[in-house]
């Protein structure tokens, strides 16, 4: 199973240029990094999308946009 960094998901939501609802980034997180793949990031561990989606919300990484939600790229920390 895979294991990727949530900062994974926020580069492809940045890239994408889209607006995402929860249904849509789940579907789009699936399609790039695989259904059963497991996200971890700076302070959480084995993560499923739904469970990625909901902490990066809880953080403030997730900003509104028209119909739904992006991201930027100063949202993501690099460490």
């Amino acid at each position: 199973m895979d294991k990727i960094h949530g900062h994974e998901v926020m580069h492809m939501m940045v890239n994408s240029g889209k607006s995402y609802s929860r249904e849509t980034l789940r579907s789009a997180i699936h399609e790039n990094f695989g259904a059963e793949t497991r996200f971890f990031t700076c302070s959480a561990e084995n993560m499923n999308a739904d469970e990625l989606i909901q902490f990066l919300e809880s953080k403030g990484k997730f900003q509104p946009a028209e119909g739904g939600f992006t991201t930027a790229p100063e949202k993501i920390c690099n460490h």
